[in-house]
């Protein structure tokens, strides 16, 4: 047979087979195959934790939730309402009640850009700056109202479209909210009534200065009550859709 050989060992016959080409003989040619290698194990332990499935991420403090610096500003806000009443009613010392109505309009201004620059947005927060806004209306309209420098009409519309929208609160909660987000036509109405008031109280008096800020004053108010009541509308007009588009909360 071609390609084999038989040779002749002490008697027997040993049959060898002889590879018919060069490239049969490369194939025939042993593999060396590599020795496993085991991975090398630090004997040093982790010193980082194991994340794990029941592990949860840390909720932030009690004080992380409460001293943030927009809070901090919402804080001072609500304390220097009775300042300003008392400036008012009292020593009726306007300068400085203006001021302290340009503090809180730069610190309404500042503790939101801060937050969302920050990312330090708490639910308190989210509470207290819209109740330092109604408050700051409330006692300007009641401040001027029993100073005579605005209608007692005013100082009644502004504060009825609070109570109007706080009567509504219970019938979200039936679907499972506490408080509709912020509109922004809600915070054009409270910027224009915060430029609106330190005018009234400037232009009550005489003289080109007081005249000039009394005609100011009122464009502002007239402006501010209108938005301030569409921006209730709106509210209202939600809180049906969400009445009618939301199944109770049980």
């Amino acid at each position: 047979m071609a390609g084999k050989r038989v040779r002749r060992i002490e008697g027997e016959e040993e049959l060898e087979v002889a590879p018919t080409s060069e490239a049969d003989s490369r194939s025939e040619r042993a593999v060396p195959v590599p020795e496993p290698v085991e991975p090398s194990v630090d004997p040093r332990p982790d010193p980082r934790p194991k994340a794990t499935e029941e592990s949860t991420p840390e909720k932030p403090s009690l004080s992380g939730e409460l001293f943030t610096v927009p809070n901090l500003l919402s804080a001072i806000r609500i304390l220097l309402v009775p300042v300003f009443l008392w400036l008012v009613l009292v020593p009726e010392a306007d300068l400085l009640a203006i001021g302290v109505l340009v503090v809180s309009g730069i610190t309404d201004y500042l503790d939101g850009k801060i937050a969302r620059a920050t990312g330090k947005t708490t639910r308190l927060g989210a509470v207290l700056d819209p109740v330092a806004d109604r408050l700051y209306i409330l006692a300007v309209v009641v401040g001027l109202g029993l100073r005579d420098i605005i209608p007692w009409w005013l100082a009644v519309i502004l504060p009825l479209r609070d109570v109007v929208l706080f009567s509504l609160v219970p019938f979200l909660r039936t679907r499972g909210f506490s408080a509709l987000p912020v509109h922004f036509l809600g915070k054009a109405a409270t910027a224009g009534l915060l430029y609106a008031f330190p005018l009234l109280l400037l232009g009550d008096g005489d003289g080109a200065v007081a005249n000039l800020a009394r005609v100011f004053g009122w464009a502002f108010t007239i402006w501010g009550v209108s938005l301030y009541w569409w921006a209730g509308i709106l509210y209202a007009v939600q809180v049906r859709r969400l009445l009618t588009s939301t199944p109770r909360v049980r």
